[in-house]
């Protein structure tokens, strides 16, 4: 990964807080010539430190307002069952985070969906598709803080090559 300097990192707040600027109007929120900003933003994109550009929705407006947080300990630690797990996750749409977990826990699934009745039909779908020790639920009652955006502190900084 090529240095990233205190340019860089206006770029990248700019982008992460509208991922739709054109370049023009990027270049003019950051002081930078176009063509400056626009090899810096495709170096960045090229190095995988933009992955990607999306549209963040609403989840209430798109009829996913509830979050849940499900909790599963695995049946198994072999690579069959870490193959089936992987795979029966990546095919439910509603779950929008799988994270493999240290304590108690094995991993830590985060879910959107209307209500608890698709809840449980997705968590019926998923103990369908594989093998799990113990699952369960919490359900968000508040989002107080939920972003996109990556704190940009830890970035190295240097003259970008």
């Amino acid at each position: 990964m090529h240095q990233i300097d205190d340019m860089d990192v206006r770029i990248l707040t700019q982008l992460q807080r509208d991922g739709t600027l054109s370049v023009d109007a990027l270049s003019e929120r950051v002081n930078l010539s176009r063509n400056a900003c626009w090899r810096r933003v495709k170096l960045m994109e090229e190095r995988g430190l933009i992955r990607d550009r999306v549209a963040i929705l609403d989840a209430e407006a798109a009829g996913c307002g509830l979050s849940v947080f499900i909790f599963v300990r695995a049946a198994s630690h072999d690579a069959d069952w870490l193959r089936q797990f992987r795979e029966a996750v990546a095919g439910f749409p509603e779950i929008v985070g799988v994270y493999r977990t240290s304590g108690d826990l094995d991993y830590v699934l985060r879910a959107r969906v209307s209500d608890v009745k698709a809840y449980d039909r997705l968590y019926q779908r998923l103990i369908a598709k594989v093998k799990l020790a113990d699952v369960s639920a919490s359900f968000v009652m508040e989002e107080i803080k939920e972003t996109t955006q990556i704190p940009l502190s830890a970035l190295g900084r240097g003259s970008s090559g």
